[in-house]
């Protein structure tokens, strides 16, 4: 009876210690299995770039708040599985190189394992894409090397890029409807190494990267704007490509304003932060929605653009073929601000002041004076012909057909008449009036003469002579028939 007794003392007790052990099994479980905290992503990039702008679109949020200097937002990570929830750090460096000190406040030696670095290009400025990244780039590397971090600590966490890298395989088909922690799969340990290509981690920071060009909606507009074919972005993205592989980074074309793969981008971040799992291949059919996980790519894949290359070749420097296009500059800058109007009057005035005077109406209406106002004194014996500028010439112009002699008659005659028209005009007006009456006095026929002097007389007479002798040069010889 004791025995019995004991022996169920002895089964209770055994119950009441693997409850306790199972407890504090899972209660370790659990614990080793929390999400970590203080990941950070550092994020490197021009201004403009739209840095800020895809960190709120990663957060959920809308707003376009940029920063100045170090700037700091984070991202919320939520593990479904486990029912966690943790915090991603995120610090944006500002564009201007003056800034970089401020790196030592978001990175530290300790805090350096657990950061994943980010580097921005501008999709619609391509011309700056490759001086941007080797720039930044060159930035934190730098920073490290101020770090100074145990050399065989350093090793350690390139070592472990490099067997990332390397232990990459494709995913599997399953698309799960959220991120998921991923269970270490029982022949993980026995996968192939494949080595290293001749240029791949050439350029090991120790922590990953991770390759981000915004803005690449602007494709199509390089399309129209600035004639960009099939073989520029072939071109752009096989350099893009290539200091991928120098870094062992990850690349991926996003667009914040199209939306366009921004929600891949975020699962690729938190697969590389916590390894949750990740289902999505690499993406190259696309031009503008390019995606390739770090590991995946190789330099006979890239050599796969190389093929479409007609004007340019592979080798050739970025900045050669990817021009930055002219700055076009207003051709009418100054005219932009109008003149005062009492400055532009008063300038007016002084140019019409400096200009010569103009002949008033009477003296251009005179053709028995020149510009000066005096009488031009030809007609002298020996004289052929006569300038059209001469004023008897515009009183009354000889016929061409005119002999010598006749000509120089009917000149005289203009001349003489002329000057009886300024003595028997009014007094005071010895100017225009006079010219006027000489016009008209020249102009009279013969049947009309009022107060005419012997002198007259005699010119009239030769102006009917002179007349008669133009008709008889006119009259055509008589045919041959008439005779």
């Amino acid at each position: 009876m004791s025995l019995v007794i004991l022996a169920d003392h002895l089964l209770f007790w055994k119950q009441i210690l693997f409850s306790r052990t199972s407890i504090l099994s899972e209660v370790s479980t659990r614990s080793s299995s929390k999400l970590p905290s203080g990941k950070n992503i550092l994020v490197f990039g021009e201004d403009g770039s739209g840095k800020t702008s895809l960190v709120a679109k990663l957060q959920g949020a809308d707003h376009n708040k940029k920063g100045r200097g170090l700037e700091y937002l984070y991202l919320n990570v939520h593990d479904e599985d486990r029912d966690d929830l943790t915090r991603c750090n995120v610090w944006i460096l500002d564009g201007d190189l003056y800034h970089k000190g401020l790196l030592k406040f978001a990175v530290s030696a300790q805090s350096l394992p657990d950061c994943l670095a980010v580097f921005v290009a501008d999709m619609s400025r391509p011309w700056t894409i490759m001086e941007s990244l080797q720039k930044w780039a060159s930035v934190l590397r730098d920073h490290v090397d101020k770090l100074k971090l145990q050399p065989e600590d350093m090793r350690e966490m390139e070592q472990k890029m490099v067997k990332a890298f390397q232990e990459y395989a494709e995913p599997e088909d399953a698309t799960p409807a959220s991120p998921q922690r991923r269970a270490p799969t029982a022949g993980e340990d026995e996968a192939v190494v494949l080595p290293l290509g001749e240029n791949t981690l050439t350029h090991n920071l120790g922590i990953p990267v991770l390759i981000v060009c915004t803005k690449c909606d602007a494709v199509s507009v390089l399309e129209k704007e600035h004639d960009y074919r099939e073989e520029h972005f072939d071109f752009i993205q096989s350099h893009i490509r290539r200091f991928s592989l120098q870094y062992g980074a990850g690349l991926i074309y996003t667009s914040v304003k199209e939306e366009k793969n921004m929600d891949l981008l975020y699962k690729y971040i938190v697969h590389k932060m916590y390894d949750f799992q990740f289902t999505t291949p690499a993406l190259v059919v696309e031009k503008d929605a390019v995606f390739i996980p770090s590991g995946w790519d190789n330099e006979k894949k890239i050599g796969i653009l190389h093929e479409n290359f007609t004007t340019v070749r592979p080798e050739d420097p970025f900045e050669d073929f990817i021009t930055k296009p002219p700055v076009r500059k207003l051709v009418h800058d100054k005219e932009i601000c109008a003149e005062d109007e009492q400055v532009f009057l008063m300038k007016q005035q002084s140019m019409l002041a400096k200009q010569p005077a103009t002949p008033t109406r009477g003296a251009t209406e005179s053709p028995g004076r020149t510009a000066s106002g005096s009488p031009r004194p030809a007609g002298r014996a020996g004289q052929p012909t006569v300038t059209s500028g001469s004023p008897m010439a515009a009183v009354k112009k000889p016929d061409p057909n005119m002999k010598a002699g006749a000509a120089n008659e009917g000149v005289l005659a203009n001349f003489f008449n002329s000057l009886l028209s300024k003595k028997t005009g009014a007094p005071g007006s010895p100017g225009s009036g006079a010219v006027g009456a000489g016009v008209q006095g020249s102009a009279k026929k013969t049947g009309q003469k009022p107060g005419l002097t012997d002198v007259q007389a005699e010119l009239d007479r030769m102006t009917r002579k002179q007349d008669s002798m133009v008709s008889a040069n006119n009259i055509p010889p008589p045919t041959e028939n008439e005779a």
